[in-house]
């Protein structure tokens, strides 16, 4: 269990771990607003990082562990990723830590980093979600370049939070260190139109792609 205390009281989440034998490093996965830890893209990530050399531990925020649908204030994930990174510090010490996540989750962590909440060796977002569909003049970016740690973005062309995709190119480059890995035709959760694999799948794929950037810049080799 994950302890967390939260403005309006103490909390204790579950969490999953998908261990690796001599791990290069802990991962924490948080999960998109509309779908919990469970969900079979993210299982499907676990999986595929875990085989690859990092140990994977994935959690729901309170809103979601407490069966409500809508995410809670900003400030409770915050304090959530703070009392993750000490329990995945805990869990497997003396090893580098990053934090990854699905779209909500993912920028939930990068507000954390900015705010020095967090102090992950790595960052990696899934799927971004830049801002709205259709309102790219609601950017959610100006807090990323105050994110010390490299930052990865795994982003697809056709994603709806990305258009036009040159906003996020330039918020990538106001970052201190940061690159992209674009998937050709890619929705917000990877999926291609006219192929149907399943969530699991795409979401293992995806995460293969982020492994060689993880090994070099946690300079850890990756099975």
């Amino acid at each position: 269990m994950i302890p967390v205390t939260l403005p309006t009281g103490g909390v204790e989440l579950s969490a999953r771990v998908d261990d690796a034998e001599e791990p290069a490093g802990v991962i924490a996965l948080a999960h998109g607003a509309g779908a919990g830890h469970e969900h079979p893209f993210l299982d499907g990530v676990a999986q595929a990082w875990s085989a690859a050399g990092f140990t994977t531990v994935r959690f729901d925020f309170p809103y979601r562990q407490a069966g409500r649908r809508m995410p809670g204030p900003a400030a409770h994930a915050i304090e959530t990723w703070a009392a993750v990174e000490t329990y995945c510090r805990g869990l497997r010490p003396g090893i580098p830590f990053v934090a990854a996540g699905k779209s909500y989750g993912g920028r939930m962590a990068s507000m954390a980093a900015a705010e020095r909440r967090i102090a992950p060796e790595a960052l990696v977002y899934l799927g971004y979600p830049l801002h709205p569909p259709g309102r790219p003049e609601n950017a959610r970016t100006a807090h990323l370049p105050s994110v010390s740690a490299p930052q990865l973005f795994l982003a697809g062309t056709r994603d709806p939070f990305l258009q036009p995709l040159v906003d996020l190119e330039a918020a990538v480059a106001s970052c201190r260190v940061a690159d992209i890995r674009w998937f050709e035709g890619g929705g917000h959760s990877f999926e291609v139109a006219g192929e149907k694999r399943p969530p699991d799948e795409v979401g293992a794929a995806t995460a293969r792609v982020a492994v060689p950037w993880l090994a070099e810049r946690l300079q850890r080799p990756a099975a």
